[in-house]
């Protein structure tokens, strides 16, 4: 497992955890400009900046894969649905679908009339949601690569999130989280906070931890909407919450502009006595994202994607979104935005720079 970091710099830290003692693997400069989103699966890591690029990075072979150019703007969120889909927003306004076998666009929508704030896919695959500064919330059918239903907000929104099990989803304004239930789409509850809430994570199907502009971590019940614990977890403020299960054990990972990132384990039936650190690091940066990797091959499992194991499993072959739409994708692939995808292949070893290959020249009698 390697906690993937971001700073303010344009730099990538990476940390490879051994027996819950963090140890660095390698340092990245990744981007011309700060980094914004980052969004892993069981192969990749893509990272979003200001410089408008994401960067792909292949973390089997440790080698930075390529870059997609397909944006105009600062990338402001990226999501995997399972081995074979990405999607991603950005301060164009646009949402763009990829095939992580090619690293194609296979369609570029525009999604809002300001910025795209935020997206988030449900587990099944089938639907998306959105966010964006013109004060809408759009539900996107990834079936057929249209809009379904657009909801007017009072406020921009800037997180949205469904749940583990794509039951309800909640959307954060400001310092207020709004909880909705998918089948009458209509708010449930509601919780606020004192302070901007910058992070949020589903850490079951009714916990939320929330994270804002203080030191303070809080979770939520979304039946009841009642603090169930509050702690202390850094210095400053806290940019990043993420979450994976290990055997039974849910393990919270969190990423402060003091520096530091923080692993605690959190028994949730001792949910009120607060988690107890695991580990830290100081990463001596000023820290902007977070994302865990997670190896195939060890026992452990993102706790957003539990639900959606069994789908993955076949997800190569028989994803929701390949398999029912792979043939609208191709007949529509001409309405794709003007400006084509491009991708960049820089097959370098992280942290090492690329050597230049002389051409050879042809000899002639």
């Amino acid at each position: 497992m390697i906690p993937e970091v971001f700073s303010k710099r344009p730099v990538c830290f990476a940390f490879h955890l051994q027996s819950w003692t963090v140890v660095p693997d390698f340092t990245h400069h990744a981007h011309t400009a700060s980094l914004s989103a980052v969004a892993v699966n069981n192969r990749y890591v893509v990272t979003g900046s200001r410089d408008e690029t994401i960067q792909i990075y292949d973390m089997k072979k440790k080698i930075e894969h390529g870059a997609l150019l397909q944006h105009n703007g600062t990338i402001t969120c990226l999501e995997f649905y399972g081995t074979a889909h990405l999607l991603s927003g950005a301060e164009d306004g646009l949402i763009c679908i990829w095939n992580t076998k090619r690293w194609e666009c296979l369609k570029s929508i525009k999604a809002h009339k300001g910025h795209v704030t935020s997206l988030s896919i449900h587990p099944s695959g089938k639907l998306a949601l959105s966010v964006g500064t013109d004060k809408t919330l759009r539900t996107w059918n990834l079936i057929e690569g249209r809009s379904a239903f657009i909801k007017n907000l009072k406020q921009n929104a800037h997180i949205i999130k469904w749940s583990p099990d794509g039951e309800k989803y909640v959307t954060v304004i400001t310092n207020k989280v709004d909880i909705y239930r998918l089948d009458t789409a209509s708010i449930t509850g509601t919780i606020t906070t004192e302070k901007r809430i910058s992070s949020l994570r589903f850490i079951t199907d009714s916990i939320l931890a929330l994270a804002g502009d203080d030191e303070v971590i809080r979770f939520y019940s979304c039946d009841s909407q009642k603090c169930l614990c509050e702690f202390k977890a850094h210095e400053n403020r806290i940019k990043d919450i993420y979450s994976f299960e290990r055997e039974g054990q849910h393990v919270i990972v969190t990423a402060s502009s003091d520096g530091y990132i923080k692993m605690w384990n959190l028994d949730l039936d001792k949910i009120k006595d607060g988690p107890s650190l695991l580990c830290e690091v100081n990463t001596k940066a000023r820290l902007t994202c977070l994302a865990v990797w997670l190896d195939k091959a060890s026992e452990m499992k993102e706790n957003s994607d539990k639900t959606a194991t069994s789908s993955q499993e076949t997800e190569d072959e028989k994803s929701s979104i390949s398999r029912i739409s792979e043939d609208f994708w191709t007949t529509k692939r001409v309405k794709i935005a003007k400006r084509k995808r491009k991708i960049i292949p820089e097959k370098q070893k992280l942290g090492i720079p690329v050597k230049k290959k002389k051409k050879k020249q042809n000899s002639s009698a």
